[in-house]
């Protein structure tokens, strides 16, 4: 459990680090009126150094993802160039769990269910490890990539480093600009801050998370029975036809059809082997914030930058190549910000979004730090798609796994009852 923390001693401070709120949607909270997000360390105690520490970390396992670079089984730390900058050096990886022991019930509260690490590795190996029937113990590799907070928990579901390059939003054009003519700023808040409230405030994730559902959809019909690339696409091309899909239209070279190719298992004998049939498309989703551009105005990066990652309006598609994975600048003294939040999804069956279940974890696993121990949620969507101040985009990613992989079951029982 964590230990008592120091709060912080500026009220403005804000992190959020991984993990669900219970307040409205991305898309409520910062229209006009509503409840504005609360930053996750004021009501958590965490310091400004343990944001940074968080925030290299996650700096690392991106380096660790980069292509030429796969994790693979083998644990990064291995690797004798790998040297987490700052204190994150802390992380440590949790130790095997028996493979017959049963998870024990997760604390449940208002739409989000919490557990700590060791507990959701017992989950795992019940309901997510299967292969080819199989239930697998969670091996060290896997428990490595974990112990990495909330990119962790979709890395060992997905196999490779999630490289984002399959992303689906929805952003309303008619809400921004009507409310850039009709809604006034706030007291003391600066055109740009308004403009990126506004921006923020016409994403809708429900429609970008039911986006890349239906073209998973299209995508999984077209993986049956396709035993090489091209059939595959053929049979893409011929569900996008049926659907009047925009996406039919993507260049050849597009990410959309190269996704399954660009996926490391899919080249494996024990994942898909070239064979397009042993796949299925899956999901999982990051929130960050918008202002990335070092070059551009020094207020996007504070505020949000209204222009940038907005999905094009007909396929829905995000150009994800400027994610470089940093954090919002502060805009007053005091202010830290963490890098990214990721959810994993899979492929849930249940038709009803508010009742999908979302994993995510709050922070990497340092249990003999001042930080702690991992936490492991399972928060349905409407806590998923919260938002904090941290982050102003939300974006709903497809990848592939094999099929013979159970990390992404069809249902998922909500902190095991």
């Amino acid at each position: 459990m964590y230990k008592q923390r120091r709060f912080l001693t500026f009220a403005t401070a804000g992190a959020v680090i991984c993990t669900a709120a219970l307040i409205p949607t991305v898309s409520q909270a910062a229209g006009s009126g509503g409840t504005e997000e609360k930053p996750y360390a004021t009501t958590h105690g965490l310091t400004a150094e343990d944001v940074k520490n968080i925030n290299a970390l996650n700096e690392s396992a991106l380096a660790l993802g980069q292509p030429g670079k796969p994790p693979g089984e083998s644990s990064p730390s291995a690797d004798p160039s790998f040297r987490p900058p700052s204190r994150a050096d802390d992380r440590v990886t949790p130790p095997a769990e028996p493979l017959d022991r049963m998870p024990d019930a997760y604390q449940a509260y208002g739409g989000r269910a919490t557990t700590v690490i060791n507990n959701y590795i017992r989950k795992w190996q019940q309901s997510y490890s299967h292969l080819d029937g199989k239930k697998q113990q969670m091996t060290e590799g896997q428990r490595e990539k974990l112990s990495y907070g909330c990119v962790g928990v979709t890395w060992v579901n997905s196999g490779p480093y999630p490289m984002n390059k399959l992303a689906f939003a929805f952003f309303d054009e008619n809400k921004y600009k009507n409310d850039l003519k009709n809604v006034s700023p706030r007291p003391d808040e600066t055109r740009a801050e308004f403009e990126g409230r506004i921006a923020k405030g016409s994403f809708d994730e429900g429609k970008g998370f039911k986006r890349a559902r239906d073209v998973a959809s299209i995508m999984n019909k077209a993986l049956e029975n396709a035993h090489d690339e091209g059939t595959y696409l053929d049979n893409l091309k011929a569900g996008l036809t049926n659907n009047n899909d925009a996406l039919l239209h993507e260049d050849s070279r597009s990410n959309f059809y190269s996704a399954l190719r660009n996926t490391p298992s899919f080249k494996e004998r024990d994942g898909g082997n070239y064979d397009p049939s042993k796949m299925k498309a899956v999901i999982y989703s990051k929130h960050f914030w918008s202002g990335q551009d070092q070059r551009g105005s020094s207020d996007r990066r504070k505020y949000g930058d209204p222009a940038a990652f907005r999905p094009d309006q007909g396929t829905g598609l995000v150009d994800m190549s400027g994610d470089r994975s940093i954090p919002r600048s502060p805009a007053r003294p005091g202010e830290s910000w963490v890098n990214f939040d990721y959810g994993w999804f899979g492929a849930q069956t249940e038709a009803d979004a508010e009742k999908t279940v979302w994993t995510h974890g709050d922070h990497y696993h340092a249990p003999n730090s001042d930080l702690g121990p991992m936490h492991v949620y399972e928060s349905k969507f409407r806590n998923w798609s919260a938002g904090y101040a941290d982050f102003d985009r939300g974006t709903y990613m497809i990848t592939f796994i094999p099929k013979n992989w159970n990390t992404a079951p069809a249902k998922v029982e909500q902190g095991w009852p």
